[in-house]
């Protein structure tokens, strides 16, 4: 089994999705190491050789910031919006959408479950 960044990597996969496993890793990034590795994009991460292996570490260690320091900086940056007052921190700091989407349904997701609204019952009733 590969690893690579910290992330056991599925071994029947091709190397280009296993790829995708490591976070800050996407289709086309993964598409791009492969190429630079000299890799067949076909090849299952079983058959890699170790120095395939090696030179796809190497490749990803050097050129991109995956898993731990990139969830770091994101951390940084959101807590940084937060700190200045930003609208985009006011909302991550209420735990609501942060990219514009509606809240007055949907956005579940976001709020988490439903909360039961006292009085609410009887609302749209007509006698």
């Amino acid at each position: 089994m590969a690893r690579i960044a910290g992330v056991d990597l599925p071994r029947d996969k091709r190397v280009p999705i296993g790829l995708t496993y490591i976070y800050g890793i996407g289709h086309t990034t993964a598409e791009k190491i492969v190429s630079e590795a000299g890799i067949d994009h076909t090849t299952r991460i079983h058959a890699l050789t170790d120095d395939q292996v090696t030179t796809l570490r190497n490749i990803i260690e050097s050129n991109y910031k995956v898993e731990g320091s990139l969830r770091g900086e994101i951390q940084i940056n959101i807590k940084r919006l937060m700190d200045v007052g930003a609208y985009r921190g006011l909302r991550h700091r209420r735990g609501l959408p942060v990219r514009g989407q509606r809240t007055r349904t949907n956005a579940r997701t976001r709020k988490g479950p439903r909360r039961a609204v006292a009085g609410s019952k009887n609302k749209g009733k007509v006698l």
